[in-house]
């Protein structure tokens, strides 16, 4: 074994069902990026060796694109990379990295930029967010979210309506289970008194909050409108955090056609001290479910 390759990390077992094939992507792309750079290579001169372009060398160590096996190999040997077992556990990456994810079945109605977020999110451990407008996707009912997808959209098919919702509780299924994801959520005040889809539809969607923080992988604040301005009036995003130590946390700023992901350590600290900040602005969690149920009343 070459001293480059004994800091060949093996997966655990059930890592490649647990994460899904984007954080097996950005895992194996990390590797790729580590030894090429302490074998002292190039992107060029990789780029050479699986005859692609230096944009390509860049997506596949940002985990961007699928990879083959054959350019996976190449590149090991470039590296220096000769060991069977050191090779063999990459190899195996990139064979789990291209096993579709459950979401691919959705990609009529799935962008390809938003197909990387979700797999992004199948793969997170801790998921927080700050939403100005509406009530955060993953707490969602399928009436709420009907209504937010035909407002975006008039006129939509009636299947093409169905799939989107489909795929919107779909995703919530990451807050369920042995291996559920911890949800801290913040909003403001004016997303809950915004009658998306009318009273009806408002009164389910407030009584699915209280029940949702009940459970203990979910917490929600609330901005009050006594607070006014705060850091993160821009407008919604979301972090992402993994248990693999390996990735990075990802900041995710959704866009009307496309969206931005945010890798840096200083981009994504910022944004954390920004939700931090407006953690503290809002209501405590302890606090919600007596906001929830005056806003109840509210409805009548």
């Amino acid at each position: 074994m070459n001293a480059q390759a004994g800091n060949t990390v093996p997966l655990p077992v059930g890592t490649a069902a647990r994460v899904g094939p984007t954080a097996l992507r950005l895992l194996l792309g990390a590797q790729l990026r580590r030894l090429r750079r302490e074998s002292g290579i190039t992107p060029e001169k990789a780029a050479q060796a699986i005859r692609a372009s230096h944009a390509k060398i860049s997506r596949l160590e940002l985990g961007r694109v699928g990879f083959k096996e054959r350019d996976v190999a190449d590149l090991l040997t470039l590296y220096g990379i000769t060991d069977p077992d050191d090779r063999a556990v990459l190899l195996d990456l990139a064979r789990q990295a291209n096993i579709p994810g459950w979401w691919h079945k959705y990609s009529d109605v799935l962008p390809g930029w938003f197909e990387f977020y979700v797999g992004l999110e199948e793969a997170a451990s801790v998921i927080r967010c700050y939403e100005p407008q509406f009530v955060p996707t993953l707490l969602q009912t399928p009436e709420y979210a009907r209504a937010l997808v035909l407002r975006g959209t008039p006129g939509r098919p009636a299947d093409d309506v169905d799939r989107r919702v489909d795929l919107r509780m779909r995703r919530q299924e990451r807050l369920t289970g042995p291996d559920a994801a911890m949800l801290w959520a913040v909003m403001d005040e004016g997303a809950l008194r915004r009658p998306i889809g009318g009273r009806k539809v408002m009164r389910a969607q407030l009584e699915h909050l209280i029940e949702a923080i009940k459970r203990p992988n979910i917490t929600l604040q609330i901005v009050p409108f006594e607070h006014g301005g705060h850091p993160a009036c821009g407008g919604p995003f979301t972090i992402l955090r993994f248990t693999e130590p390996e990735l990075p946390d990802v900041v995710y700023l959704e866009q009307l056609t496309s969206a931005l992901y945010l890798d840096k350590p200083e981009d994504t600290e910022a944004y954390t001290q920004v939700l931090n900040a407006v953690c503290v602005d809002a209501r405590p969690a302890t606090h919600t479910a007596a906001f929830l149920e005056e806003l109840l009343a509210d409805l009548g």
